[in-house]
């Protein structure tokens, strides 16, 4: 599978400020990553210098093999970014054939419409006069009018409802199923896990994580088993907490949590035992839990 992206020990100060710091990686076609990090962690900076808005301090970035600001790499590329721009006093169809006109194998109109949910009533409104919603849709449209193989999206799905995000990860699933590469940031990090085939996460300038969401929750230290009391629940939590494959337990929704860096030793030391439990779930952790631990422990190291 050929490579889209390549970053090779890429660097980016600002002043004293090291915001991405010796940072490789390299992105296949028809690929959905999640760029994944808290507030600060080189996220922006690293898409700026993939859409050849900053050049690093040291090291390479290639995108189709060349820097990204040739000419050839912006009529492959699209982009869709946090906050939502558009120009007064145009209509949607304006925009969008004006956006169309500078590349020179465009997506057609109908199909344009089709991916991104705009009516064709929308096509004759002024921009600036469209709903928070319809401004969002109207963006991912001019992130598609060049019809590009790389796709950016920054944050796409703030202020959308439930429905709308949904709608639009399946549109973006069937751009990847069709070839296309896809890089995105979010803060809604159950969208990551639904959504990506892999996740690079960043703390503090640095790739601290890189594999698919189920890797990424497999790094979590602690993970956790719930099961349903046969007995006594304060009987049954005091017979848990003297296992030593044990670390926590507590009650939730009538159900009893043990935290335990090893599911399978905890399993058998409570199936040993004889103790009266039924119904068990292994929670096999969440990407939240994940997200902290590592960032957290980056936060640490420093």
């Amino acid at each position: 599978m050929d490579h889209v992206i390549e970053l090779n020990n890429v660097s980016r100060s600002f002043q004293d400020n090291k915001a991405v710091d010796r940072v490789s990686f390299t992105i296949n076609r028809g690929s959905i990553t999640a760029l994944l990090g808290p507030n600060g962690a080189g996220k922006t900076t690293t898409l700026s210098m993939l859409l050849g808005l900053l050049e690093p301090t040291e090291g390479s970035v290639q995108v189709f093999g060349l820097p990204p600001k040739d000419a050839r790499v912006r009529e492959r590329t699209g982009a869709m970014l946090q906050e939502v721009s558009v120009m007064d006093r145009l209509k949607v169809r304006e925009i969008l054939s004006l956006i169309r006109s500078y590349y020179p194998q465009p997506m057609e109109m109908e199909v344009l419409l089709q991916a991104t949910g705009l009516a064709p009533a929308d096509l004759n409104r002024y921009a600036e006069k469209l709903s928070g919603g319809q401004k969002r849709s109207l963006s991912f449209a001019l992130a598609l009018a060049g019809n590009p193989d790389l796709l950016f999206f920054d944050e796409p799905t703030v202020g959308l409802d439930t429905t709308a995000r949904r709608r639009f990860w399946e549109k973006v699933r069937g751009l990847a199923d069709q070839g296309k590469t896809i890089l995105f940031t979010t803060h809604y990090l159950q969208e990551a896990e639904d959504i990506a085939d892999r996740i690079l996460l960043f703390s503090h300038g640095s790739l601290v994580a890189d594999g698919s969401p189920e890797e990424i929750k497999a790094r979590i230290v602690s993970k956790s088993v719930s099961f349903l009391p046969l007995g006594d629940p304060a009987v049954l939590r005091g017979q848990l907490l003297e296992l030593p494959e044990v670390e926590a337990c507590y009650e939730k929704n009538g159900r009893l949590h043990v935290t335990t860096e090893n599911t399978d030793e905890a399993l058998r030391a409570i199936f040993t035992g004889g103790l009266a439990v039924k119904d068990v779930v292994i929670d096999q952790g969440k990407l939240d839990e994940a997200f902290e631990q590592l960032t957290m422990s980056q936060e640490a190291a420093v």
